[in-house]
C-alpha cells in the first residue's frame, strides 16, 4: 500500500521541496581518469570560487560564492599525510576549482573523495580526480551513476534542458537595461550572463564517475591520529545516503539527508526518512555541516524535519484514500502549519546569483571521507 501511494504521489512531495540543480552530461564511465593538469570547460571565474570556511583544526566547509557555478557544499579534512574530500559539486569545473582553491589552506594530496549521494550536484565532478584518488559511496549510489541516474530525470530536465531558455532570457533582460541606459544593471545582469554560460559549457564536459570502492552499512576510516566513519542509516533522501561523522572532532557531514532548511524531495523516500533521521540522534556531535546551507549547531533541526516529513506523508496518505488526484494533492496540501521550515521552500527556478546567495551565508561548516568494498 505504502509503496503505491509513494508512486503516485511522488509529485507531491516535489512540490513541497526545494528543486535541485542539474547538470548536462554524456552517459556514464566506468573506466578511471587522469587529474586535470588544465583547466576543463567552464572553469572560468573571477575572484573566489570557494569560501572554506574553518570548523576545526583541518576541518573546512568549502562553500560557493557565486563567481563559479558548483551545486553542494563540500567538505574537506586535511589529515597528516593526505586530504579527504566529501562530495565533488556539479561539474569538472567546479570540482577542478576546488582543488585549485585548496592549495591555499594545504599542499597534502587528496586521497579520498566520498560521494554522499547520487545526485549530480554532489558527483559529477569525480572525473577530476586521477587513479590515486578512491571514490567512495555506498552501493546504491554507484549503481544509480552507472545506469544514467546521475543525468536524467525531472531535475535535470528542469535545470539542464532549461539553460538555454535562461540563457535567452538573460540576454533579454541584458538588451532591456541597453535599452535602459543602466549601466548598474548591465554589469550585474552581464556577470549573471557570463556565469550560466560558463556553466552550460561545463555541463558538456561532464562524464558520470561512479565510486571506485562501495559500502552498504558503514566503515571506519583511521588517517594519522583521526578517526572517520561513513555510516548509512537507511532510507531518505535518496536510497543511498552516506553522512560522515568525525567522533573525536564531534562534527556530522550530513550530504542532503539532513540540510539547513528542506532538503530535495524528488527521490525521496518519505515513509522511511524520518525513521532514518531518528539514528543520527546517538551520535554525538556538536556541528552539522550539511550538502547546502550553513553550517549549524541546532540539533533540533531533526525533530523540525521529522515532524514535517511524517506530517507531509500523512496528508499525502490522506489525499490518496480520498480519491484526489496527484495534480489537485500538489495544489492543496498546506504545510505552512511548520512555520520557519516551511519558508525554506525555494521557487522552482531560482535566479543563478541569488541561488548561490542562499547556499553560502550564514555560519560556518566543512568536512570528511573513506573507504570499503573495492570495485574494478
Amino acid at each position: 500500500m505504502e509503496g503505491k501511494i509513494f508512486r503516485a504521489l511522488a509529485a507531491v512531495a516535489l512540490t513541497a521541496t526545494w528543486a535541485c540543480r542539474a547538470a548536462q552530461a554524456p552517459g556514464p564511465t566506468e573506466e578511471t581518469h587522469e587529474a586535470h593538469t588544465a583547466p576543463p570547460p567552464g572553469a572560468v571565474w573571477e575572484g573566489d570560487a570557494f569560501t572554506f570556511h574553518r570548523i576545526r583544526e583541518g576541518i573546512y566547509h568549502a562553500v560557493g560564492t557565486g563567481n563559479l557555478t558548483v551545486g553542494s557544499n563540500s567538505a574537506v579534512i586535511v589529515n597528516e599525510d593526505d586530504v579527504l574530500l566529501v562530495d565533488s559539486h556539479m561539474t569538472p569545473a567546479a570540482s577542478w576549482a576546488l582543488l585549485e582553491e585548496l592549495k591555499s589552506i594545504t599542499e597534502k594530496p587528496v586521497r579520498y573523495v566520498v560521494n554522499t549521494h547520487f545526485h549530480f550536484d554532489h558527483v559529477h565532478g569525480n572525473q577530476t580526480f586521477g587513479d590515486d584518488v578512491e571514490i567512495i559511496g555506498h552501493e546504491f549510489t554507484r549503481d544509480q551513476i552507472v545506469s544514467g541516474a546521475s543525468n536524467s530525470g525531472r531535475a535535470w530536465d528542469m535545470f539542464v534542458g532549461g539553460l538555454p531558455e535562461r540563457i535567452r532570457d538573460t540576454e533579454a533582460k541584458l538588451q532591456a537595461a541597453v535599452d535602459a541606459t543602466d549601466a548598474d544593471a548591465q554589469r550585474e545582469i552581464q556577470r549573471e550572463l557570463t556565469i550560466l554560460k560558463h556553466y552550460q559549457d561545463a555541463t558538456h564536459a561532464v562524464v558520470p564517475t561512479p565510486p571506485t570502492l562501495t559500502l552498504t552499512k558503514r566503515v571506519k576510516l583511521f588517517r594519522g591520529g583521526r578517526e572517520i566513519q561513513l555510516l548509512f542509516f537507511g532510507r531518505g533522501h535518496t536510497g543511498g545516503d552516506i553522512v560522515v561523522y568525525l567522533p573525536d572532532d564531534k562534527v556530522l557531514v550530513s550530504g542532503d539527508l539532513l540540510t539547513n532548511g528542506l532538503s530535495y524531495m524528488g527521490n525521496g523516500y518519505l515513509n522511511e526518512w524520518a525513521d532514518t533521521l531518528e539514528h543520527l540522534k546517538s551520535l554525538d556531535f556538536d556541528v552539522v555541516l550539511p550538502g547546502h546551507g550553513a553550517a549549524f549547531e541546532d540539533r533540533e533541526k531533526i525533530d523540525h524535519f521529522q515532524a514535517y516529513l511524517r506530517d507531509l506523508w500523512a496528508k499525502i496518505v490522506a489525499k490518496h484514500e480520498a480519491g484526489v488526484s496527484v495534480e489537485e494533492a500538489s495544489a492543496t496540501i498546506d504545510m505552512t502549519n511548520h512555520g520557519e521550515l516551511h519558508e525554506h521552500r525555494r521557487p522552482r527556478r531560482p535566479p543563478p546569483r541569488r541561488r548561490a546567495r542562499l547556499r553560502s551565508s550564514g555560519r560556518k561548516g566543512a568536512v570528511a571521507h573513506s573507504r570499503a568494498t573495492r570495485r574494478a
